[in-house]
This record gives structure tokens, sequence and C-alpha cells, in this order.
């Protein structure tokens, strides 16, 4: 049997194996690296495989260390749970919670304002569920909200830290595509190749969060109006009016800086995202200092969360490492490349074969998993056939949001559930959060059908 064919074969049934034993339980790291190494020394023994190959791990990883973008990640994970241990998040959501509670569709409408603040200040999806979770959702079921709608804003407003920079998943993806857009533009001949930054996502993914919040705003508001049983208001007490606009302003305000800060000095050129991370971090601890609420457990606990988030990205970033030179190199990137090229419809119809690939994944994988994955196989193909990195990086991660939202392993659904009380049934959930899938499913076609919502912004502040 040709050679070729066996390494396509072995390529394919090893993506195959990988599913197969993450839907097992396995750990997914060790899942990726054990399968790609079993099938490499598979590989080896029909001769499509050269174990020296492996010998480029070291300098990859080293490389992953020594990334100085890399640096921001859990720079970013601290600053957003040191806001979420010193209770600003808390604050935050209690406030709004009082100007809006008065409409009908308030409680909710706050709820998303909120999840798309923190968003912009903390990134962590599980910390902003947790939060919201613990003080909206007992409020909103006091309030009569049907619970299904209650959930669903909830774990709808929190995913948004996977899209609203500055996205951890955006500084992975940013970096990724940065090397594959290189790599992509040498081979055709172009040995200056425009860099794609982790600002051009930044700022390319600006215009698709508003997009999503508003998207999100409409499902509620046409509740309050069509369905307003479901979303009630909630008068505030009149002795709790009294100080309630100093109240928004100290609630608000310091939050509101520090994304001004951290977003304005990278979309303004002024600061990298390392630079501006290690700016966000500082200016957490300075907040939390100021509301009195900086002590040595709170740094004591965010150290330690960060280290454990970070040390689980990754981890799988290095299993999938493995993954990508074993599937690359027995010939799988042939197999992709024919397979997308040749698809009838060119390059819409690899657009959105990838764009329904990772979304069927996220019923099953965590974001960073199904990028570390997809993205090194699927992102050269379609940077091949000239599709933008920007629009490209903005496309996913805003597709990914999902991942979080879809059952069975949606880990929003997870972190409410478990801080749901029993009076909400885990149908409940599920069921509440169908509505936004189908938002975020309608917010993806409406980027691939208008790809200047992702480019625009980019474009006009770097030009």
């Amino acid at each position: 049997m040709d050679t070729v064919l066996i390494g396509e074969i072995l390529a394919g049934l090893m993506f195959f194996g990988i599913i197969g034993f993450l839907l097992l339980g396995f750990p997914v790291a060790f899942s990726l690296a054990g399968v790609s190494l079993g099938f490499g020394l598979v590989g080896m023994y029909f001769g499509v495989f050269d174990p020296s190959n492996f010998g480029s791990l070291a300098n990859r990883y080293i490389g992953f260390m020594t990334n100085e973008v890399l640096v921001a990640v859990p720079l970013f994970i601290f600053m957003g749970v040191v806001l979420e241990r010193s209770r600003i998040a808390e604050q935050l959501l209690v406030t709004m919670g009082k100007l809006f509670g008065n409409m009908s569709g308030g409680l909710g409408i706050s709820v998303i304002i909120v999840g798309a603040l923190l968003a912009a200040s903390t990134g962590v999806v599980g910390a902003t569920v947790v939060t919201m979770g613990l003080i909206s959702l007992p409020a909103m079921l006091r309030s009569g909200y049907d619970p299904r709608l209650a959930c669903g804003v909830i774990c709808a407003s929190g995913t948004l830290g996977q899209i609203v920079p500055p996205s951890t998943v955006l500084i992975f993806m940013g970096d990724m595509l940065t090397g594959i857009n290189a790599q992509v533009q040498m081979a055709k001949g172009n040995f200056a190749p425009v860099p794609v930054s982790v600002g051009d996502l930044f700022a390319g993914a600006l215009i698709p969060s508003i997009l999503l919040v508003l998207l999100y705003l409409s499902w509620v508001i046409f509740k309050a109006i069509f369905d307003p049983k479901s979303c009630p208001a909630t008068p505030i007490p009149p002795e709790e009016k009294q100080g309630l606009m100093r109240e928004i302003v100290t609630a608000l305000i310091p939050p509101l800086l520090l994304i001004v800060a951290v977003l304005g000095s990278i979309l303004g050129g002024i600061a990298t995202p390392t630079e501006a991370s290690s700016v966000g971090a500082v200016g957490a601890m300075v907040l939390a200092a100021f509301r009195g609420r900086l002590n040595f457990s709170v740094l004591r606990e965010a150290t330690l969360s960060t280290a454990s988030i970070t040390s689980m990205v990754f981890i799988i970033l290095f299993g999938a490492s493995v993954f990508s030179i074993v599937f690359r190199l027995t010939g799988g990137e042939n197999l992709v490349h024919e397979f997308l090229t040749n698809l009838p419809g060119g390059v819409g119809a690899a657009i959105l074969v990838v764009m329904l690939l990772m979304f069927l994944l996220g019923f099953i994988l965590d974001t960073f998993e199904i990028i570390f994955i997809v993205v090194p196989i699927t992102a050269p193909v379609l940077l091949n056939l000239g599709v933008d990195p920007v629009w490209l990086g903005v496309m996913i991660s805003v597709n990914l949001q999902t991942s979080f939202m879809t059952p069975p392993f949606g880990f929003a659904l997870f972190y409410l559930r478990g801080v749901a009380p029993n009076s909400v049934s885990t149908g409940m959930i599920y069921r509440g959060i169908i509505p936004f899938v189908v938002l975020q499913v309608l917010a993806v076609f409406l980027i691939y059908s208008f790809p200047s919502l992702a480019t625009w912004l980019p474009r006009w502040i770097y030009s």
C-alpha cells in the first residue's frame, strides 16, 4: 500500500482516536500526547513517520515558555481573579441590579451589561458565571423570573469573556495565527509578511463583542415586551434609592478606568498586550486596596487560582504540540488541504465546514482544546486560500464561545449547576441556554456575511 495513503489513514484514525479517549473521560493533555505518541510509533513501523521529528518539541516548548506575548495570559487571569476575590465584581452586579430593577427585564439587562464589563476586566468565564450565579440568580428567582431565562442570561453573559478583549483565547489565537500566516506568506514568496498581532485581534473582536451584547439585550427586551411575566420589574425600596448615584459611580467608574487603561493602551499602540496585562494586574490590586479588600488571603487565593488555570491551559498546549507534529508529518496536513480545497463552493464552503466542525466539537471539548487541535491543521489551508487572518481569528473565537454553552459538556452550564438552588433543575439550565446559542450562531453568520465587522476597526486603527 502507498505510504502516503497509509500516513493519511493513520492521521485520520489518530484524530478520531483522540476524540474517543476524551469522550471516555481521560485528561485532555495526556490524551493528546499519549495517543499521538502511539500513532507516531505505528507510523514509524510503516515508514511514514521519523521519530527524530520529536526533537523539535524541546525547541517548541522553550519557545512557548520564552514567548513574551504569552506572558500576558497569567497576568490577565490574575487581574480577573483579584477583581472576583476582592468582591468588586459582586458590588458591580448589585449596583447595576438596583439601577435597572424598576423596568421589566431590568435584572436581565443588568446581568448582561455587568457580564460584558466583567469580561473586559477579567476574562475568566468560570469566576464570572459563579459570581453572577451566586448573586443574580437568587435575586432573579425572588423577583419571579422564569428560571430558564435567568439561567440563560447568566450563562451567556458569563461566556463573553471568551471574545471580549482582553480575552486569553484571542491572545493564543493571535500568537498561533502570527506564526501560521508567516509560514503561508513565505511559502508564497512573500518574505516580509504583515504580522498578525494580538492587538489586531483585540480590535477586530471589539465590534463583534458589542454585537453579541446587543443580541442578548434584544432577546431580554423581546421577552419583556411579549412575555413580561417571565421577567417582571423589581421596584427598589425608597430607602435604597438614596445614595444610589454615588453607589453607581463608585462601583462603575473604577472598573471602567481599568478597562480603558488596559484596552486603550493596547489599541492606541502605547503598550504591548504583555505590558498592558501587567498594568491590569497592578490596577486590580490597587482597586482592591482602595476598597480595603487587599490582604494576604486574597493574594494567596488569586495566586493559586492563577497558577492552576495557567498550568491547565499550557499543559494542554504542550500535549497539542505532540499531536500537531505527528498529524502534520504523517500526512494529515495534506489530507486536510486536499479535502478543503476540493470542496464544491470554494473558500466559502471550506470556511463553513471548519466552522461547523468547531461548533460540533464544542459540544464535547473546551475552547482551548479545540483551538490547539483544529487551528494548526485548518488555518494554514484557509490562509493559503486568501482568508484574512484577523477575520478568521474573530470568527473562530465567536464560534467557540458556544462551547461553554452547549450541552452536554458546556462548562458554563456546569459552573451554574454548581451554585444554582435545587429548585432549578439541570433541564431548566439546558433549555434556557438554547435561545442564546441560536443568537450566537446568528452572530457567526453576520460576521461571515459582513467581514468588515471584524476587519474595519483594526485597519482603521493601525492604518
